[in-house]
Order: structure tokens, then sequence, then C-alpha cells
């Protein structure tokens, strides 16, 4: 009798109860095998490279790594291994960037494990599974904000941790410049401050190069 192959999955989060939860529940079935957990987006991709899954189970909210930026890493090292999202409220920006970059399903964490299931195998046969709550938060989601290419030159430079005077060297601006361009990058972003204006355009991925 041949043995039926079975799907390997990774699970990524970074609290090891939801690791060790997901992991007990998968294990139960028949077709399911975890194959290895990392804590964080730096560790899914070493993980992933190492024991090339068939799917990865992702988080959002990481430390050293999100998992918008790790899923699209993982997919261009992995483009065959299958990435379902597993989120809670208020991350819609960080899931439409995993499901640009490629993810196959976004799922929020307190789905029913039979509703996962099914999702890990819908994937593997090509579909895209994602909840209608999450299709109605990216709907929602606000415009992300247009910064110009000064602006945008500014906030990188603020993320390197220069300051107004270094800003204004670099760049060749007045300091007043500068001020004024940074007040005007508050105002877009709706931040109170430089560390709140560095995360907010980070997470909506508008320091890219």
């Amino acid at each position: 009798m041949n043995q039926v192959s079975k799907i390997r999955i990774l699970i990524v989060d970074d609290h090891a109860i939801v690791r060790m939860g997901l992991a007990a529940i998968l294990g139960t079935k028949a077709d399911l095998e975890v194959v290895g957990d990392a804590e964080d987006g730096t560790a899914a991709i070493q993980k992933a490279q190492k024991l090339r899954p068939d799917v990865v189970l992702m988080d959002i909210v990481m430390p050293e790594m999100d998992g918008a930026t790790a899923t699209a890493k993982i997919l261009q090292l992995l483009p065959q291994t299958k990435v379902i999202i597993l989120t809670s409220f208020g991350e819609a920006d960080g899931i439409a960037h995993a499901l640009d970059a490629g993810a196959s399903g976004a799922l929020m964490k307190n789905v029913d494990y039979s509703e996962l299931v099914t999702a890990i195998r819908a994937v593997m046969e090509g579909e895209t599974v994602v909840a209608p709550e999450i299709r109605k938060m990216i709907k929602d989601m606000p415009p992300v904000p247009e910064l110009s290419e000064r602006q945008r030159d500014i906030l990188i430079s603020i993320s390197r941790g220069l300051t107004d005077a270094d800003i204004a060297t670099q760049l060749n601006l007045s300091p007043y410049s500068v001020r004024e361009h940074i007040t005007t990058i508050f105002k877009k972003l709706d931040a109170a401050n430089k560390a709140e204006a560095v995360a907010i355009a980070t997470r909506k991925q508008l320091l890219n190069t």
C-alpha cells in the first residue's frame, strides 16, 4: 500500500503557545505534518530554506522581521511554497502587502480549526483563501499617503538616525526647509513624532527602494 504524501507545514508566530497549539491541532490530521516552527520573520526564512515546507502559516506582527516582509522573501526563494497569513484585527496594511507578495490566503487567528485545515488543503490545490472579514478590512483601508521624493528622502534619513542638521547638509537644504518637510510628513502620515512617522511609513512600505 502506497503511503500518501503529507502536506509539510511550517508555523511562524512570536508566541510559543500559538505555535504549540497549532502544531497539536494540525498533527491530528493524517495528511498534514508540522515540520518546524519559527518565532519571527528572520527565523522563518532560515527554516523555510532548510525545511522547504509546502505551506507556511505566517503571523504578521513579529519582532526582527514582520510577516509581510518574510512572506515576500520566502516566496522569492521558494516560489512553490504556499503562505497562509494568520492574523488579528488592525493589521490590514501587512495583510495586503503579504497578499500582494503572493500569499495564498489570509485567515483570522480565531478561525475554527476545521476551516484552517480546509484552507491548507485548498491552497495546495491552487486556490486563494481569504476570510470575508479580511477582504472587508483591506477594502476599508484608507488610501496610502503620497510622499514627494524629497519627503521620502528625508524620512529615509530620519530612519537612519540622522539629525535635522545632518539631513540639511546631506540633501543640500536649509534647516528650516527640512523642518517644514518634516511637519508636512507628520500631517500626511498622521504621526505625532519622527519615530511614529518612520514606523507608519515602513508598515505602508513607503520607504522601499
